[in-house]
């Protein structure tokens, strides 16, 4: 990379960094560190961490790095923190692209005595903020702010007015696999042969990904809430609605920004979902990890009412700068 260039790419990252600490410093939020080596790094199915190797032992260590700082925050919550957040790596086992990488940088903050709507308000001030202080220094940021204006829509919707059906009538494997199938003939899906392979999830994010979120290039700034309860992972269902759990993403132009859960504190109920993960993850990816008997006893110490988020913050800098390839390492 040229030096100008890699020099104003670190500049950006810096500032944006500091754009969001003053931001939660000055909403009463409390900048914490959580360790990013831990005995259990996350537990969803389809995202693959790195385990810890001694290089001086040769050994492999019962530690990974984290893929998300969540189950340390939590542990703050339970020990009585309100209003938190965080700004550190994360590292995530999977190929480097203009969206991802396996070190990123990820902002997770949370509430407690909140419902998720409050994090909604959170990144839509959150963004406009960070948009408005680069602004002040880049007329094209200014010219682009507009852009930032939020759309919300629940996932029913969303699929009702780009695809034209109610994904909520769906809810069962086979009667999507069948729609997708019939309809949606352009979705590659797997022989029906290996239809047992494959769960509502999978069918789910065939569909998703190549007929939904194509649609959303075009939109600036949108957040897609209500998913289906197949998709719960660490959030609450909806108390007058069991289709669907509480949770919301983020998407600008087509990429995702962010992810957020009115938080699960059920012990009982996480551990039935967390079982069901780490066997799909070891039928699809044959290994497994350990049981996070840290975060089952921050839950059965009593984890409040919360609701928290995780943003990919060189994400958050490509929305806002339009710059492609917003990675630094």
């Amino acid at each position: 990379m040229h030096t100008q260039a890699r020099k104003n790419k670190l500049l950006n990252l810096f500032k944006l960094q500091q754009y969001i600490r003053d931001f939660f410093l000055s909403e009463e939020f409390l900048d914490v560190l959580t360790p990013p080596m831990v005995e259990n790094p996350g537990m969803e199915t389809h995202i693959h961490p790195f385990r810890v190797h001694s290089a001086r032992d040769k050994k492999n260590l019962d530690k990974y790095l984290h893929t998300s700082p969540e189950f340390h925050m939590k542990e703050l919550l339970s020990e009585g923190f309100e209003k938190v957040f965080t700004i550190s790596y994360c590292f995530r086992d999977e190929p480097n692209s203009t969206h991802h990488r396996a070190q990123f940088l990820m902002l997770e903050w949370y509430r407690t005595e909140s419902f998720y709507t409050d994090i909604m308000s959170d990144v839509e001030n959150l963004v406009k903020y960070c948009a408005q202080r680069f602004s002040k220094e880049n007329p094209l940021i200014k010219n682009t702010l507009k852009n930032f204006t939020p759309i919300r829509m629940t996932i029913q919707e969303l699929f009702l007015q780009e695809l034209g059906i109610d994904i909520l009538k769906y809810l069962d494997k086979d009667d999507l696999s069948t729609l997708i199938r019939t309809k949606f003939k352009n979705v590659p899906v797997p022989s029906e042969k290996e239809h047992h392979l494959l769960s509502w999830d999978d069918y789910y994010f065939l569909l998703f990904l190549n007929e939904v979120e194509p649609r959303l290039k075009n939109i600036p700034f949108i957040l897609l809430y209500e998913f289906p309860h197949h998709l719960s992972a660490l959030s609450t269902i909806k108390e007058n609605e069991p289709r669907v759990c509480e949770r919301f993403e983020v998407y600008c132009h087509g990429v995702e920004l962010c992810n957020c859960f009115n938080e699960l504190t059920d012990l009982a109920i996480q551990k039935q979902r967390f079982s069901e993960q780490a066997a799909l993850k070891k039928e699809l990816y044959d290994y497994s990890l350990p049981t996070p008997n840290e975060f089952y006893s921050t839950l059965d110490k009593g984890l409040p009412k919360a609701s928290g988020i995780a943003l990919g913050v060189e994400r958050l800098l490509m929305a806002i700068t339009q710059e492609e390839n917003p990675f630094y390492f």
